[in-house]
């Protein structure tokens, strides 16, 4: 039986729904779509690859000194190459350009393994547009949630048009491991109840963006720091 990741906190195991269920908000299917840049690759989440969607209905580029992402299905991007271990912080600054249909959310994942297959396994911290923040951790067709949809003073909100701009960072050290927002430590979790059976592999792995369906936001910055 695989177990939850976080024996200390109350947590919700769920099954990743179709996109029409989402309030009525289809999946975008982005023209000239792809990973387009050297290097990166991506995945969209599995419940939409059953749909028969795939990276292509999405569109990630380099775009100025950054990145840049039009969904397009939820998916994860990363390089094979970005790898953290031990303690390290990961960082990026995200921009949604624009209100999406209903809030969805963008950000970093961390402890990445088999990224690309059945049992893929990696821990994420999400920002919305509203002002809220969401910690999941992924593990195959399972998504254990930690934190959902919570409410912080230190996220910025999307203005009229729905533009918001949140630096978004994960900390990781020898104990803890915390999702930083726009300088805040949101969530800090210990760094052995995140890892076992059901759980992260390990907080070593693959880093990489997280964007979830319909946005388009653009990513600065992005890159890991040892200390």
């Amino acid at each position: 039986m695989r177990r939850s990741i976080c024996s200390g906190c109350l947590l919700v195991v769920l099954i990743s729904v179709p996109a029409m269920a989402q309030g009525g908000d289809p999946d975008k299917l982005v023209q000239d779509g792809g990973v387009l840049v050297k290097g990166w690759t991506g995945r969209i989440d599995p419940q939409a690859e059953k749909q028969g969607r795939k990276i292509g209905d999405a569109r990630f580029v380099a775009m100025g000194s950054g990145l840049h992402v039009t969904a397009g299905p939820a998916a994860t991007y990363w390089n094979p190459a970005d790898v953290a271990s031990g303690s390290y912080t990961v960082r990026a600054t995200f921009t949604q350009t624009r209100s999406p249909a209903h809030p969805e959310a963008y950000g970093l994942f961390i402890g990445g393994t088999k990224l690309d297959g059945e049992d893929q396994n990696y821990l994420y911290c999400v920002a919305f547009g509203t002002g809220m923040y969401s910690i999941k951790h992924r593990f195959g067709s399972e998504v254990h949630t930690l934190v959902d949809r919570k409410a912080s003073d230190a996220l910025h909100k999307g203005d009229a048009q729905g533009k918001a701009t949140n630096e978004i960072a994960w900390k990781v050290d020898a104990d803890r491991v915390s999702c930083v927002i726009n300088g805040v430590a949101v969530e800090t979790f210990p760094r052995a109840d995140l890892i076992g059976p059901g759980k992260l592999e390990s907080t070593d792995g693959v880093y990489g963006i997280r964007v979830n369906h319909n946005l388009d936001v653009h990513v600065a910055g992005f890159g890991m720091t040892k200390p």
